[in-house]
C-alpha cells in the first residue's frame, strides 16, 4: 500500500476519533472498537454499542507510556516496580494501575484502577501519535459473544453503527492481552 494511501486512511481514522466517532481496529490478536477516552458521548455510545455496563471499566491502549500519564497516577508506582511495568510492554500484557482521581468514572467504572497497555501495532500506534493520546479498547464483539479477528467480520457485525475502521491485519497473536495488577503481578484473565 502506497505511504499516500496509508496516510490518508489514518488522517480519516484521525478525524472520526475527534468527531467522537467509534472506529474498529486490528491490536495483537482481535479487533477493538475505541474512541476517544475524553469524550463521554463517544464512550457511552461505544458502550450502547457493545452492549456493555460502564461499571466494568475499560482499557485504554497507547503508543507509549507517556500518552496513558493523564489517566493514571504514576506516583502511586513505587521506584522498585516501576521498571518491571515498564518492561512488560509493548504488546500482549494489559496492566491494572492506580488511576487518577480526576479521570471520569465511565473509564474507570466501579473501580478505583485503570487498565492500560502499549502496543506496537502499527495502525494503533499510527492513531495514537497522530492524536497524541491513548484510544479506549474494548473487543470488537458483542458482550460474551467472540471477538471478531478481521475487519471483515468486524463490518458484518457492527455494519453502519461504526464511523471508520482500519483494514489492518492484527500482531497475530493466539488469544487477547493478559490482564494483570501492574504492582502484584496477579492475573485477572
Amino acid at each position: 500500500m502506497s505511504s499516500k494511501i496509508q496516510s490518508d486512511i489514518y488522517s480519516s481514522a484521525q478525524e472520526a476519533f475527534e468527531a467522537g466517532g467509534i472506529i474498529a481496529y486490528p491490536t495483537e490478536s482481535v479487533f477493538g472498537l475505541g474512541c476517544d477516552p475524553d469524550n463521554q458521548l463517544a464512550v457511552e455510545k461505544l458502550l450502547q454499542i457493545k452492549q456493555r455496563s460502564v461499571s466494568k471499566g475499560l482499557i485504554l491502549l497507547a503508543s507509549n507510556y507517556s500518552q496513558l500519564l493523564p489517566f493514571i497516577d504514576d506516583s502511586k508506582i513505587p521506584q522498585d516496580k516501576r521498571y518491571t511495568v515498564l518492561s512488560r510492554w509493548p504488546d500482549g500484557i494489559t496492566q491494572v494501575v492506580p488511576a487518577n482521581s480526576s479521570i471520569a468514572k465511565y473509564l474507570t467504572g466501579e473501580f478505583t484502577t485503570i487498565a492500560v497497555r502499549v502496543t506496537s501495532q502499527p495502525d494503533v500506534v499510527a492513531l495514537c501519535k497522530a492524536t497524541n493520546k491513548p484510544i479506549v479498547s474494548t473487543s470488537a464483539n458483542l458482550a460474551g459473544k467472540e471477538p471478531a479477528k478481521t475487519w471483515l467480520q468486524v463490518e458484518a457485525e457492527f455494519g453502519n453503527t461504526l464511523d471508520f475502521i482500519i483494514k489492518g491485519e492484527t500482531l497475530g497473536f493466539a488469544k487477547p492481552s493478559t490482564i494483570i495488577n501492574a504492582l502484584t503481578g496477579e492475573v485477572y484473565r
